[in-house]
């Protein structure tokens, strides 16, 4: 079985550094990068696209709502259907052009925050985010939340998709991450992160925090970059994936 290890990066912004992201890019396979909404600009971008193509890992665009002051972690639902698809237009566009500098090209797209909690659940905004994905480039893979309405959303405009699971973060019953306002919300304990990876991998589930299991396939594991704990489990993750048989490559390789 093959499984790719992806991580959230790119989300320094001028002056504020944020992550470890030249040590995960030697761990990870592929990248999910900030495009200046939430956090990310211009120099970022490319210092992280570059480093990205020396460690041969995927690029993929991290798309947010307009939110550096709350980093897009703020449910600003405000705008409209139409509103949102121009801005994630726009972002994908943004890591389009900087990774053409470098020689690049995105792969994928993959949603930040509020934005990619609501889009679990609110099925007309993850239509609105696919059709503009397919807008953009109709071969953009598409990361989905497994059963939620991302996934439909992506089956419906026929987009190829990666099914991620998160190693750093708790679900609710329904499948959906733990709200980061909870204290159950992140876990930091790479140990307990890596030993749920292996048996989520293994039987093709979460495990809510309630205990419930919910099936689905796995094609990606998220580890979060600014997760203080991210290089030390990223790399616990990693060994642990190879170590129990899994061939660890970027997604663009081998989802449908």
């Amino acid at each position: 079985m093959k499984i790719d290890l992806n991580s959230d990066l790119g989300e320094s912004w001028g002056a504020y550094i944020k992550g470890e992201d030249g040590d995960v890019l030697k761990i990870i396979t592929s990248a999910n990068i900030a495009c200046g909404y939430h956090s990310g600009d211009p120099l970022v971008m490319t210092e992280t696209v570059k480093t990205a193509i020396e460690n041969n890992v995927s690029i993929g665009a991290h798309p947010s709502f307009m939110d550096l002051q709350g980093f897009g972690r703020r449910r600003l639902v405000g705008d409209s259907i139409a509103e949102i698809e121009r801005q994630i237009a726009y972002q994908i566009g943004a890591l389009q052009g900087i990774a053409a500098t470098c020689g690049a090209r995105v792969t994928h797209v993959k949603c930040h925050g509020a934005l990619g909690n609501i889009i679990a659940e609110d099925q007309e905004m993850a239509d609105g985010v696919a059709k503009a994905v397919k807008s953009v480039d109709s071969n953009l893979i598409l990361i989905v939340m497994p059963n939620m309405a991302t996934e439909r959303a992506a089956d419906r405009y026929g987009l190829r998709m990666a099914k991620e699971i998160y190693a750093d973060r708790n679900y609710l019953d329904n499948g959906n991450l733990v709200p980061r306002s909870a204290p159950q919300a992140m876990i930091h304990d790479a140990e307990q992160a890596t030993a749920r990876v292996i048996q989520m991998l293994h039987d093709n589930s979460i495990t809510s925090i309630s205990g419930k299991k919910i099936s689905m396939k796995v094609d990606t594991v998220c580890i979060h970059g600014d997760n203080p704990a991210a290089v030390n489990m990223a790399k616990k993750i990693r060994d642990s994936i190879v170590d129990n048989g899994f061939e660890l490559c970027g997604f663009n390789q081998f989802v449908d």
